[in-house]
């Protein structure tokens, strides 16, 4: 069973990771225009969209501040610690 705690820990650390990188990308002023740049511009959005799409139909942007990401990143991290102690008490 610590195998499968610590796959799913893997997993959730992973995808913090990613959700971080998207977060500091958001501060760019606009897409990068290279063919690798804009091929991990573009990883980073498609491969968190589908997660923070709901957030941002619940929190609206305040003035020029999105964020739904902080509280996804939150939510996410909590998920974890849930499920992660749920799969240690099996």
């Amino acid at each position: 069973m610590d195998l499968v705690v610590d796959y799913t820990n893997a997993l959730f650390t992973v995808f913090l990771i990613v959700m971080l990188i998207r977060i500091l990308l958001s501060w760019l002023p606009s897409e990068p225009t290279g063919r690798v740049t804009s091929a991990l511009y573009r990883f980073f959005h498609e491969s968190t969209d589908w997660y923070l799409r709901p957030f941002r139909r619940v929190i609206p942007p305040v003035g020029m501040f999105d964020l739904s990401p902080v509280v996804a990143l939150i939510v996410l991290y909590v998920l974890n610690a849930v499920l992660v102690r749920g799969l240690t008490a099996l």
